[in-house]
């Protein structure tokens, strides 16, 4: 495989280019070509583990979209203009605890390792789950799931962006409520996946009115 050749410049011309958008120009629509490559980028993404403790809903149907407004308050203006809407859902305890069925599947039907590295590596997952991070309840688990799933949501607003395509993460909506209707209106079992982020993908309506602010490079990283 060939090594990436992009110039650091274009990278940092594409975050300089990413914002938050608040509101999409609804008449333009993201192509298959580009919504499935945004979409790649977060299935070639990076967990713990490589456990991929994700699914993603794009929610195209505008009725379903209707639905979401109630439970989203940050969400109604990017429900009605952005060209495609994700769910970013991520995995609860039943799934992703050391001894369960998915995780026991990710190692022998994914991965494919021979029964030997299977013991090996769930023995350290286990002692990863247990004593490293203590992740002893299931709303640790969860939270454990989310972080990863957030890894993906950088990665598709950064790839979306590299090629001139918008974004805007959300957090702005009721967990609770949200996932009550996921499991009545969109199929989703619950016990299985709770809810980490929006995000909306289109082409903004018009240009952010103030640029880019950031603290100094130097405030917040310590070279040691």
């Amino acid at each position: 495989m060939n090594t990436p050749n992009i110039a650091r410049e274009d990278i940092l011309n594409a975050f300089q280019f990413r914002h938050a958008t608040k509101e999409f120009d609804a008449s333009k629509t993201i192509s298959n070509e580009d919504i499935n490559f945004i979409l790649k980028t977060a299935n070639l993404s990076p967990s713990s583990f490589g456990f991929e403790p994700w699914h993603f809903i794009v929610v195209q149907n505008k009725e379903l979209r209707e639905l979401l407004k109630p439970v989203a308050w940050g969400a109604p203006l990017k429900l009605d203009t952005a060209s495609h809407f994700v769910l970013g859902l991520s995995m609860k305890a039943p799934m992703v605890k050391h001894n369960s069925e998915y995780i026991m599947h990710m190692m022998k039907d994914v991965k494919q390792f021979p029964a030997d590295v299977i013991e090996v590596y769930s023995k350290f997952y286990r002692e990863f789950q247990e004593r490293d991070f203590n992740l002893d309840t299931d709303k640790k688990l969860f939270d454990w799931s989310s972080k990863q799933t957030y890894i993906t949501l950088g990665n598709m607003m950064t790839s979306a962006a590299l090629i001139g395509i918008d974004s805007c993460p959300i957090e702005g909506f009721h967990q609770e409520k949200a996932e009550e209707l996921l499991k009545e209106k969109f199929g989703v079992d619950t016990n299985k996946y709770g809810l980490s982020f929006m995000v909306a993908f289109g082409y903004r309506k018009t240009d952010p009115e103030f640029g880019k602010s950031r603290r100094n490079f130097e405030d917040i990283v310590t070279f040691m």
